[in-house]
């Protein structure tokens, strides 16, 4: 069992003992991994890239334990949908890599043209 693969059991039994698998629908999961994202950009939302990049002890205690929050409903929601959350972000990555070529893109932050149907 991979370390990804015991932090989702915990989760689920954490999820168990408290009789709230009724509540984490994939809906719900969603929605509150929104709103933690949400309270992550919170964090670094006013900060220039030169702060957002050297933040200073305390903001870095919040973007942890905001990050820990995301981490947990993502986590939650791929188990509750049976979604290997590994290879679901290899195969993305596997698809972007191809999107996005190094030697056409390198440096650049324009948006590839839409994929051909």
């Amino acid at each position: 069992m991979t370390e990804l693969e015991r932090h989702a059991a915990r989760l689920r039994a954490f999820a168990a003992a408290r009789d709230w698998e009724q509540f984490h629908t994939p809906k719900n999961l969603a929605m509150a991994l929104a709103g933690e994202v949400g309270e992550l950009v919170a964090e670094l939302q006013w900060l220039t890239p030169d702060e957002s990049r050297a933040l200073d002890p305390e903001t870095l205690a919040r973007v942890t334990a905001e990050l820990g929050d995301v981490t947990n409903y993502l986590v939650r929601l791929a188990d509750v949908l049976g979604v290997d959350l590994v290879a679901a972000a290899s195969a993305k990555l596997d698809t972007v890599e191809r999107r996005y070529p190094s030697d056409a893109y390198r440096g650049s932050a324009r948006k590839a043209p839409p994929a051909s149907p």
